[in-house]
């Protein structure tokens, strides 16, 4: 048998149902992992909630993990019992054994432990993303990172930091602030009040090339405010709701501005880019220039606490479940 998560209607926490199902079997192309740690995301809600929508009903529901192959299909000739490996982006996470297609996991190094492979696939990856993909950053450009104390944001942080720029986050509570200072952030700004007047003073007037954007609805407009002509608006979550009733006008009134709405899925499709990006990741893991601060363990049948927690804000750094 297997411990799984599963959402059988649309709705809060409660609605995460913890159960003991037959355990599954590989297919051909497939590898079975036992699972010992899977990545809580803000994607979880909005599947949860049906911001978006699953195939069917019952589903299990999470996105990464990472763990211990213990059987491989009939065909599948690049894995073996034994293998250490995570992966991203795939729904059906919230479970302590899962079967998923062999070209969808990548090989954990020695140097990283489950519950930090678990912590970043999906974050880390998006962050490569972000940062190396959707607009490649420079050394010496000024950004604007908004949840600067969460998961993607501290690694956001860092990894921009590392290459050279200089990290303006925007944060909740005076406290995240702090985090958000050690971990890469030059300038810190509490709450979403007279945004762009603030970084107009900490950029002297030239404001950003790029803001990164995770809230969505509540800081959008403010986001654009705080761009330089032609700068990039990169919206990659929707913590506060969903962007709707924008006028692509505002983007010509504010500097003929450019808007993205990425999708990690999109940037690692291929298994040579998955495979090249997660080695980059990793390897800014293993050689220090970027942590990962796991704020929060909890164990998979208590994920309705570990979903409260998230929505409520209460949340720093990156959260996983671990099977029970």
């Amino acid at each position: 048998m297997t411990q799984a998560v599963r959402v059988h209607g649309y709705g809060g926490p409660e609605a995460l149902i913890c159960e003991e199902l037959p355990r599954p079997s590989p297919g051909q192309h497939e590898v079975l992992i036992r699972q010992e740690a899977v990545g809580l995301n803000f994607i979880d809600v909005y599947y949860r909630t049906g911001i978006y929508k699953l195939p069917t009903l019952p589903a299990v529901i999470g996105m990464e993990a990472a763990g211990i192959v213990e059987a491989v299909g009939a065909a599948v000739d690049q894995w073996k019992p034994g293998d250490r490996v995570a992966y991203p982006s795939q729904l059906g996470a919230y479970a302590s054994h899962r079967a998923i297609a062999e070209d969808l996991v990548v090989r954990i190094p020695d140097a990283i432990d489950a519950p930090t492979a678990a912590a970043i696939m999906l974050r880390g990856l998006t962050v490569q993303a972000l940062l190396r993909q959707v607009h490649r950053l420079e050394a010496g450009q000024t950004i604007l990172v908004h949840a600067a104390a969460g998961g993607v944001g501290l690694l956001l942080c860092q990894w921009a930091a590392h290459l050279g720029a200089t990290v303006i986050g925007v944060v909740s509570t005076e406290r995240k602030a702090e985090l958000a200072r050690v971990h890469g952030a030059a300038h810190v700004i509490v709450g979403l009040d007279d945004l762009p007047a603030r970084v107009r003073r900490i950029t002297g007037g030239a404001l950003l090339p790029v803001v990164y954007d995770s809230v969505g609805r509540d800081s959008f407009l403010a986001s654009l405010d705080c761009l330089a002509p032609r700068g990039l608006m990169v919206s990659y979550g929707n913590a506060s709701g969903e962007v709707i009733g924008v006028a692509l006008s505002q983007l010509a009134q504010r500097g003929s501005l450019y808007v993205t709405r990425p999708k990690l899925m999109t940037f690692i499709a291929k298994r040579t880019a998955l495979e090249q990006a997660a080695a980059e990741l990793f390897d800014v893991v293993t050689s220090g220039a970027v942590r990962v601060e796991i704020g929060q363990r909890f164990p998979l049948s208590r994920v309705a606490d570990a979903h409260r927690a998230l929505e409520a804000r209460a949340t720093t750094g990156s959260t996983v479940l671990i099977p029970d």
